[in-house]
């Protein structure tokens, strides 16, 4: 591979909204998996992988559940370029914890606020098609 095509990759996944998505899902699990957290829910959380957010055998780029839809609202991927979040890591940190708990406010279909159900160890979604 020439030079400018490895230059062209690392620009073009130097921004990569991955990478922002990588970090919400480490975010999310250090937030809401950690050691006071029930069992049950960090096994029902594990067994779900992706579809805490997004809907079994639908395209990940597109297509969320309700609460991947409610954390969508407060955070962009956009917003957290892989020179941000590894540049100002606590900043990024908090600012992804408040989208969480601001989309954790929201309403879920069987009227329950996802902070709720999170705190009830119940998975927040109730359409990821498990």
């Amino acid at each position: 591979m020439n030079r400018l095509a490895v230059m062209f990759l690392v620009i073009a996944t130097a921004g990569s909204p991955a990478f922002a998505i990588t970090e919400f899902n480490k975010q999310w699990k250090e937030r809401y998996l950690g050691a006071d957290a029930p069992k049950a829910f960090k096994d029902a959380a594990q067994d779900a992988g992706c579809n805490v957010c997004h809907v079994k055998g639908e395209d990940k780029k597109k297509v969320r559940n309700e609460y991947g839809n409610a954390v969508m609202k407060y955070l962009k991927a956009k917003d957290f370029p892989k020179p941000r979040i590894t540049g100002e890591p606590e900043k990024v940190k908090a600012e992804i914890l408040k989208g969480f708990e601001a989309a954790g406010e929201l309403k879920s279909a069987d009227g329950k606020t996802f902070a709720g159900k999170i705190k009830a160890g119940e998975l927040p979604a109730t359409d990821a098609g498990l």
